[in-house]
């Protein structure tokens, strides 16, 4: 048995490190250059422009216009604000939300929330991919549709939905359209004009900007509440002292990785197949989400007769750091809601793996991670007694 041990880093869709040269622009901020962007003085403008050159960085990423830009604290204010913010502020034309039920929970949560206020929420099926059927968003929509929220990547299967599509369909109907765009911002193109997008979330600290940090884009004429009261920053829409260390470093790492995104995506999709391709070799083992329509670097299989968080532990000893699914319900024992949805029995969803690739992955990381996954497979699988007797080791 190889007992090599190394850091080989497989958990990107949960975070990425901070770029060195995205910190190193984030310093003076905090230093020298500390004045309020609300306030008068000189010390203070340098950090107002500071905020609006990052502002035009990430309209520019994602064909918007600077003043539709609104920094947060992250991907998940940005889902709460879009959707509770569009509910209260369309709350006399209607009260019903269309979403998937697929979505990542600072969207799932926000919407079942507003089920308690009132609200009512239809959450679209989705089939073996984790694909949406745009008809079925077109059959739901009723005149009490104010809001139709789908995610653009599912963060665990990598799954890549048809955008521009289902968009399409809400300007149609005239109903505002929010995507969370978190994992595929800074890795895929988007563009909120040609994808017929309202409203749309993203976040630092998954394109190697700092966490803590996110915007929100909104479009023209959408009216929204405001999420956070108190001051007239971003505009009087969102209240509080801007982050500007964090807001120069997201709006640097989100132009670096689109600069780079051609690039890197072939890499880095090359390396995914070379991984997939490997662990799929492994007998009784399934790939999840779309094969074709999903991002560059995500790859989600499951195990037959097997334990996930088994897996990550044992992988954890060898230094490879994974997940079996999102990082924000890693502490959950609720079986992926994900793959259930895909259709996948409980007791296999169990055994799912997510590797998620990066920049900095290698040839040698991928086969590492692939010679760890088969030991520790069979070793685990020898252990079972769910295993069947023609998938265990004769050694």
């Amino acid at each position: 048995m190889n007992t090599e041990k190394r850091l080989v880093y497989m958990d990107h869709a949960a975070t990425t490190a901070t770029r060195p040269e995205v910190a190193a622009a984030m310093i003076p901020y905090m230093t020298g250059t500390f004045g309020n962007p609300s306030s008068l003085y000189d010390l203070a403008k340098a950090s107002r422009n500071a905020v609006d050159e990052a502002r035009e960085r990430v309209a520019n990423a994602i064909g918007a216009d600077p003043k539709e830009i609104y920094f947060t604290s992250g991907g998940t204010e940005s889902d709460n604000w879009a959707i509770k913010g569009v509910a209260f502020a369309k709350k006399a034309k209607g009260t019903h939300i269309i979403t998937s039920v697929i979505e990542h929970h600072a969207v799932s949560h926000t919407c079942e929330w507003l089920e308690k206020q009132g609200f009512s929420v239809t959450y679209l099926p989705v089939d073996r991919f984790g694909l949406v059927d745009p008809a079925d968003v077109e059959a739901a929509i009723t005149p009490e549709t104010i809001l139709i929220t789908v995610m653009m990547a599912n963060n665990e299967i990598g799954t890549i939905q048809p955008i521009a599509e289902i968009g399409a369909i809400a300007r149609k109907h005239g109903v505002l359209f929010h995507t969370d765009a978190v994992q595929a911002v800074g890795h895929i193109p988007v563009d909120v004009g040609a994808q017929n997008i309202d409203l749309l979330s993203l976040s630092g600290h998954k394109f190697h900007g700092p966490k803590g940090t996110g915007a929100l884009y909104i479009g023209p004429g959408v009216r929204l509440d405001p999420l956070m009261h108190g001051g007239a920053q971003e505009r009087g829409r969102r209240a509080g002292t801007e982050n500007v260390p964090g807001i120069v470093g997201l709006g640097l790492a989100l132009s670096l990785a689109v600069g780079e995104m051609r690039e890197n995506a072939l890499r880095i999709t090359a390396l995914r197949d070379r991984l997939t391709e490997g662990l799929l070799a492994i007998p009784e083992t399934y790939l999840n989400g779309h094969p074709e329509q999903r991002l560059p670097n995500n790859v989600n299989v499951v195990f037959a007769f097997i334990e996930g968080e088994s897996i990550l532990l044992m992988l954890n000893r060898r230094g490879i750091a994974a997940s079996t699914g999102s990082a924000c319900s890693s502490r959950s024992l609720e079986p992926s809601h994900v793959l259930i949805a895909c259709g996948l029995p409980h007791e296999v969803v169990h055994g799912s793996l997510r590797l998620t690739l990066g920049e900095e992955t290698t040839e040698a990381d991928v086969d590492y991670a692939i010679d760890a996954v088969k030991e520790i497979v069979q070793r685990l699988r020898n252990m079972s007694p769910l295993t069947p007797p023609e998938l265990r080791s004769q050694s």
